[in-house]
């Protein structure tokens, strides 16, 4: 079983050799930003014709906080899954922890401007979510991730049972 969490495939050989290609979790970052941009800006074409500018930038504000918060976690797993990939999964649930306080604080404690459009900006947030979550499951779907360490290659002699 091969790995390209850490950015190298290995080969027949099962020696890795490093790639040009970025890690999983910036690949991740990647694909889930452009597809959650695409669901945005057809979210924000829908705002423009029904409610102006407003709409647009009422959903482009509630897309682009969902995707700041939600990039904090690929980030954390590019920069800390490489060194220690198990104490990565503590990082995405304390970073999950942040995403939700951080979210509250930035809608109740800085308070939404007057021109935002409520209706458009949860629309957009919404869009973002389900848009940025479906592309990182299509992407870990498609990740080559090692569970178990390959068994070692059998020698022969004595101790083999048959």
């Amino acid at each position: 079983m091969t790995s390209n969490a850490g950015g190298h495939q290995s080969d027949s050989s099962g020696v890795a050799a490093p790639r040009s290609t970025p890690s999983l979790w910036l690949r991740l970052l990647f694909l889930s930003s452009t597809t959650a941009l695409a669901a945005l800006a057809a979210t924000s074409a829908v705002a423009a014709v029904m409610n102006g500018g407003v709409g647009v930038l009422s959903a482009a504000l509630g897309g682009a906080i969902v995707m700041a918060f939600f990039a904090i976690s690929l980030l954390i797993g590019h920069f800390v899954g490489r060194d220690n990939p198990s104490g990565a999964v503590g990082l995405f649930v304390a970073s999950y922890f942040v995403k939700v306080v951080g979210f509250a604080v930035v809608l109740f404690v800085l308070g939404a401007p007057a021109w935002l459009h409520g209706r458009w900006f949860v629309i957009g947030a919404v869009v973002t979510v389900v848009s940025w979550q479906a592309a990182e499951i299509y992407g870990f779907s498609k990740a080559r991730l090692q569970i178990y360490n390959d068994p070692a290659a059998d020698k022969g002699g004595d101790d083999v049972h048959s």
